[in-house]
């Protein structure tokens, strides 16, 4: 992994944390977790504060993901909310922490001056043992404390406040008039500071559970429908009166339900030819054949007079695999006539020729499904599913690593927004 970690392609667009009182708030907030402080003194963190400098000292990369499910989270500072999530157990993390993010800056804002705030995402489970555990979590409760229980003091002071108030001859006591000014010092004048954060529960929405080698959940009004391996405990016997049940494999059903929901955006010559999408996909093919043959040709240097006298050379290979010759004359046929009967295409082939509706709210979630059913377009996998690349790229030959790394560091890493807009259609959030 070390020529990703320098190419900033794996925990990239991290915080530096090294600031003295900011890795002490840390420390107490790991404690609070029964967890030991680090002896670090600088190390980087994500939206969630997970750090993989302190996973390592720990020797637990799930030490803010304990039993992968109620993830904890620890904030020291509101400039978390513009980074990446890293590592989680469920693809809709990072969605949630903005969630909360946005609807408590007031307070996230305040108290993060002088505090640091940590606790759990909480779940409606404890442990994951079947599909029904995932089924069950309808919503998430976000469950707050906070280093220097600067959020302790703040309802504290809220509670004596509303004494002084309430009660008759309050304020002749002494000892509680004594108290507020004490608790004021810490939290200043909490009439004027949010300091409690107040929106807490979220809808858990549409999303990849790396659970049971992947699960696919998406939300519609009147079903759930699950995608993953038919092993998977529960598949197809929980709750069957409301879950539609798809096999990863079936490349068919798969394909009829992300268009008949909507999620897909199908090859139109408007957007296929703007994008360079089935170009694109074409070249990842022919790359990834010939690392197949020869895993130390050298790609980096693989101009398209190469690639082609390479194809030339190799006819037979190209021709029994298919998908370069099918991509090319989808692309004339694209070209003809402006569109493309889906229904005469290869179930297995049809994910080669689409991409998630881009304004749909799941576009995420099933550019990463697509991604995953054409594992040959690394880009697309880096993308859309990091796990998933990481994966792929342990099993890859160094010379194909090195063309990799150069490959998205020369591409995607150039301008993330502006190529995800061309290639899928994207527009930032």
């Amino acid at each position: 992994m070390k020529r990703l970690l320098e190419a900033e392609l794996i925990y990239g667009r991290l915080l530096d944390i090294s600031e003295p009182h900011l890795i002490a708030r840390y420390n107490k907030a790991l404690e609070g977790f029964g967890l030991r402080p680090t002896a670090l003194e600088r190390f980087s963190i994500d939206m969630t504060g997970f750090s993989p400098e302190i996973a390592e000292e720990l020797g637990d990369r799930d030490y803010l993901d304990p039993n992968r499910v109620n993830r904890r989270f620890i904030i020291l500072t509101p400039a978390q909310a513009e980074l990446p999530v890293v590592h989680t157990s469920f693809s809709n993390t990072a969605a949630l922490m903005h969630e909360f993010f946005n609807a408590n800056s007031r307070a996230i804002n305040a108290v993060t001056i002088k505090d640091a705030l940590y606790g759990e995402i909480e779940d409606s489970v404890s442990v994951i043992e079947d599909i029904d555990d995932l089924l069950s979590i309808n919503e998430v409760r976000f469950r707050v404390l906070s280093a220097e229980d600067m959020l302790g003091k703040a309802t504290e002071l809220r509670e004596l406040i509303d004494r002084l108030k309430k009660v008759p001859n309050a304020w002749a006591d002494d000892a509680m008039l004594e108290r507020m000014v004490e608790l004021a010092k810490t939290t200043g004048d909490i009439r004027q500071n949010a300091l409690v954060p107040e929106e807490l529960v979220f809808r858990h929405e549409a999303y990849w559970a790396n659970h049971f080698g992947g699960v696919y959940v998406f939300l519609d009004e009147k079903t759930t429908t699950v995608i993953c391996d038919p092993s998977v405990p529960g598949f197809r016997r929980s709750r069957p009166w409301q879950v539609s049940y798809i096999a990863i494999t079936d490349y068919a059903r798969i394909y009829d339900f992300l268009a008949t929901t909507n999620r897909l955006q199908l090859p139109q010559a408007s957007w296929v030819q703007e994008s360079g999408l089935f170009q694109h996909r074409a070249d990842m093919v022919v790359r990834g054949l010939i690392n197949e043959v020869d895993p130390n040709a050298d790609l980096m240097n693989a101009d398209r007079i190469w690639l082609q006298t390479w194809i030339h050379r190799n006819a037979a290979l190209v021709t029994r695999d298919g998908i370069y010759s099918f991509l090319q004359e989808m692309s004339r046929a694209i070209a003809a006539t402006g569109t493309i009967s889906m229904q005469e295409v290869a179930p297995e082939n049809r994910f080669l020729l689409v991409r998630a509706a881009p304004r749909h709210p799941d576009q995420w979630l099933v550019n990463r499904l697509i991604s995953q059913l054409t594992p040959r377009d690394f880009v697309s996998r880096f993308v859309f599913d990091k796990q998933g690349f990481y994966e792929s790229y342990e099993r890859y030959s160094e010379k194909f690593r090195e063309y990799v790394v150069a490959t998205l560091t020369d591409t995607y890493l150039r301008d993330k927004a502006a190529f995800r807009h061309k290639l899928y259609g994207l527009t930032e959030e």
